[in-house]
């Protein structure tokens, strides 16, 4: 009787077995491929972990290479200079004013030149804080610089026209200005060391009274790419 038992027992048996084996064998290679998605998952943080500081170095390398650049044009024969990276800028886009990392900790005082590569000035320290500093441009509207065409020695102010540019006024209608020709600092009052570039004249025109002539400036940097700059300290 066993064996009659066993005999027609054993097909079920191995099928059984063979259904159960499967089964081990399915959840088997499932769990592999959970085992497999985790591994993915790390290999890809530790990938993009890796791609952001190789990235975070280069940029740091561009960055101290620019530096390097631009303090070797700097006039570091002729002022005492304070380098510092631009942390910030008018939220408006009007190129009225940027924010620099140096501030009263680093001599940095209200009313200092502030100067690019090759001696540009830009504009002017208008507020500090212990570790930062608001600087003006000359393109913002209070701003009022002495100047003077390198050419003809004509003389007046640089205005700030609302972020949008610069006039040059209170030019003598005998004093001559030419188109193309280059702005400087005049030294005239003290405030800004002479011989600062400032731009080149676009257009020449009279005052509305008739009184003077103006002239339309452009600025020999573009004040929204700023990345660094020089402030004059002496």
């Amino acid at each position: 009787m066993r064996k009659v038992f066993l005999e027609i027992a054993y097909p079920f048996q191995k099928t059984f077995y063979i259904l159960g084996r499967n089964i081990d064998e399915t959840f088997s290679f499932f769990g592999s491929i959970g085992n497999m998605r985790q591994e993915n998952e790390r290999l890809t943080i530790e990938t993009n972990s890796l791609a952001a500081q190789v990235a975070s170095l280069q940029e740091e390398r561009k960055e101290n290479e620019n530096f390097r650049e631009q303090l070797r044009l700097a006039p570091q024969n002729k002022f005492d200079l304070e380098a510092s990276f631009v942390i910030g800028q008018d939220p408006q886009n009007l190129g009225s004013w940027i924010m620099i990392g140096k501030g009263s900790v680093d001599g940095i005082q209200p009313g200092m030149s502030v100067i690019v590569s090759d001696g540009i000035l830009i504009g002017r320290v208008s507020e500090t804080n212990i570790h930062s500093a608001k600087v003006s441009l000359l393109t913002d509207s209070s701003n009022t610089v002495n100047v003077s065409d390198l050419e003809t020695g004509a003389r007046g102010i640089i205005k700030g026209a609302y972020g949008l540019g610069m006039m040059m006024d209170m030019v003598a209608q005998a004093d001559v200005l030419n188109n193309g020709d280059t702005i400087v600092t005049s030294g005239l009052g003290g405030d800004v060391p002479r011989g600062l570039l400032v731009g080149k004249i676009q257009e020449v025109k009279a005052s509305p009274d008739k009184l003077f002539q103006q002239a339309i400036i452009i600025p020999r940097v573009r004040y929204q790419k700023l990345d660094m700059v020089f402030v004059i300290k002496k």
